[in-house]
């Protein structure tokens, strides 16, 4: 369930001054880093000097349960830790970034039960996964809006005095309908309209038949609900943008409403944080993560966004991390301990 970042083998031995672990918790996968806490304040994604690197599953509570979820989380901690050949006792800071922890209650749980894994002195930060994702963009620096748009979407926004704002991340039950769950359960919808009768014939038919080996429409009832898991629901993204870039007017209009989706939560994240002043034309960072903004040969969904929200707010200033979400949890992990260092020491 672990891979390495660099080679083929663990480091040969563990920094002095301890590390630190950074971990993204999300509905498809759990990563977790280990980083020197000694190293020089990092400038540059290539200035970050990853231990290591570990690998598991869906660690999002709300997915999986709070027990499998908890597993995996200290599953991919100890991962990380073997393969930088170091051990829990060497911790001296984790920040939990993760899916799932959308309220105080939710942080005060993690951070009881990380507590216990942990020996000695370690300092733990539990965030929401987006948090992890706008740090990954700005090298640590909370302050800008992020927006995720992978298996669930979420618009999440920070100003420099700390205040926070987010928009979406209620899940598919909720209308998360920027996200590739959302993408693609409105295929799917498409699929089942146009074989009732109810709705436009499209090409998204054969292509969902064929990706999924099954002979009719009639049969993805019974694959929807044989195991309704949202990441296996969001796999068939692909499909719908291949369909559109080949002209599908249905698969068009998927993606077309997807994306204001997604412009219309970071217009309120914005709004609410007045990130970009009255004018709208302060510029502000807007982070970009996750599978659905990837770019396409024809079907550019981040571009399409972003044009979307500079109509509204000139000043975004588009970023596309160099470093994944798991190394900006742990440059956030790094940044509170030393902002916590300089007050202990008074300066």
């Amino acid at each position: 369930m672990g891979s390495y970042e660099n080679g083929d083998s663990p480091a040969a031995a563990a920094p002095e001054g301890g590390v630190i672990l950074g971990v993204d918790g999300g509905t498809t996968s759990t990563v977790c880093v280990c980083l020197p806490a000694a190293m020089p304040p990092p400038e540059a994604p290539g200035s970050v000097p990853v231990l290591s690197r570990a690998i598991a599953g869906c660690s999002n509570r709300n997915s999986v349960g709070e027990s499998a979820a908890l597993e995996t989380l200290e599953h991919v901690m100890t991962q990380a830790l073997t393969m930088a050949s170091t051990d829990h006792s060497n911790v001296v800071a984790v920040c939990l970034s993760v899916s799932g922890v959308n309220h105080p209650s939710d942080q005060q749980k993690m951070l009881d039960w990380i507590r216990n894994l942990f020996p000695g002195d370690a300092k733990f930060y539990v965030e929401n996964d987006a948090v992890a994702a706008l740090a990954s963009g700005t090298m640590g620096k909370l302050h800008g809006c992020v927006l995720i748009a992978g298996t669930g979407s979420i618009a999440y926004g920070v100003t420099e005095d700390g205040k926070l704002a987010r928009a979406a991340g209620a899940g598919p039950v909720l209308g998360d309908w920027g996200s590739g769950y959302g993408i693609a359960a409105q295929a799917l919808t498409a699929v089942i309209k146009a074989h009732d009768g109810r709705g436009p014939q499209t090409n998204l038919t054969r292509a969902i038949t064929r990706r999924l080996e099954i002979a009719s429409p009639d049969e993805l009832i019974g694959w929807t609900y044989a195991d309704p898991s949202w990441a296996r629901i969001a796999a068939l993204v692909p499909v719908v943008v291949s369909a559109a870039e080949d002209g599908d007017e249905v698969a068009n209009t998927i993606l077309r409403e997807a994306v204001q989706e997604l412009a219309d939560s970071v217009v309120a994240v914005v709004r609410r944080l007045a990130l970009c002043g009255e004018d709208g034309k302060d510029q502000f960072p807007l982070v970009l993560v996750g599978g659905v903004l990837e770019g396409n040969k024809k079907w550019n969904i981040s571009g399409e966004v972003i044009k979307c929200i500079s109509k509204v707010f000139p000043g975004v200033h588009a970023i596309r991390p160099e470093v994944e979400p798991a190394i900006g949890a742990a440059l956030l992990a790094w940044s509170h301990l030393h902002k916590e260092s300089k007050l202990e020491n008074g300066s």
